[in-house]
């Protein structure tokens, strides 16, 4: 694991990281990794990939960490004490995820960024570049592979980006890239990585990172499974 200077000195922008987040429940989160998982397989991954993402977040210095939680607060409270919760107000993720960095940007913060849990094993590093790649400009994405984005970040916020994207498709990202044109918006992009959405991703993240805690519960599971590594590993 990445280690962090905490002290961060020289740091003077005022700049916050959310973790959007739903609470663990079968047949809520990681539904596309069903099968080869059962649901309550693909729910205690996803408790891994969240706790491993906020363990390694709360690392990273210069900025406020915040949980953006969808379920019981108690939940969330319990399980990451000390670390602040802010629930997700909206219909759907694009309004969730505009409505917290339209809240962070319009009360003071010089640069916000958004990400999920699954990709647990995130470069702190790609964290410090969107971070200064919002120095200059007005937006930054991280592209996932499957054609979504891992990271979003603003650091002057334009609610259409958001608004009228086929979200939980392969089209994410190049819908909102073409917003971004249209509305002459700044836009930085990051490098790929993964999320964790399929099979072939569990297994990338085993060879990438093997002694993680995601990978060491990966392997669990799958040691008691049929899949066959070699043939899904691409």
């Amino acid at each position: 694991m990445e280690k962090v200077d905490k002290s961060c000195p020289g740091t003077t922008k005022k700049r916050i990281l959310g973790i959007f987040a739903k609470q663990p429940a079968p047949g809520m989160v990681k539904t596309r990794l069903c099968p080869p998982l059962t649901p309550e397989q693909a729910a205690d991954l996803y408790r891994v990939c969240l706790q491993e993402t906020v363990t390694r977040m709360s690392g990273f210095c210069g900025c406020e960490l915040v949980i953006c939680y969808s379920g019981n607060a108690d939940w969330f409270a319990t399980t990451f004490p000390g670390i602040k919760l802010v629930p997700q107000r909206g219909v759907n993720l694009g309004e969730r995820m505009a409505r917290c960095l339209s809240d962070w940007l319009a009360t003071g913060y010089d640069a916000a960024l958004l990400i999920g849990s699954d990709a647990p094993d995130l470069p702190l590093e790609r964290i410090e570049q969107a971070f200064n790649a919002l120095e200059d400009a007005d937006l930054v994405h991280g592209p996932a592979v499957d054609g979504g984005y891992y990271l979003v970040g603003e650091a002057t916020h334009h609610a259409l980006l958001f608004d009228g994207i086929s979200w939980s498709t392969g089209k994410v990202l190049e819908q909102t890239l073409a917003k971004a044109v249209q509305l002459g918006v700044h836009s930085v992009l990051l490098e790929p990585w993964d999320d964790l959405d399929d099979l072939p991703a569990l297994l990338r993240l085993m060879t990438r990172t093997p002694h993680s805690p995601t990978a060491i519960h990966i392997k669990k599971v799958l040691r008691h499974s049929c899949v066959s590594v070699d043939d899904n590993l691409t």
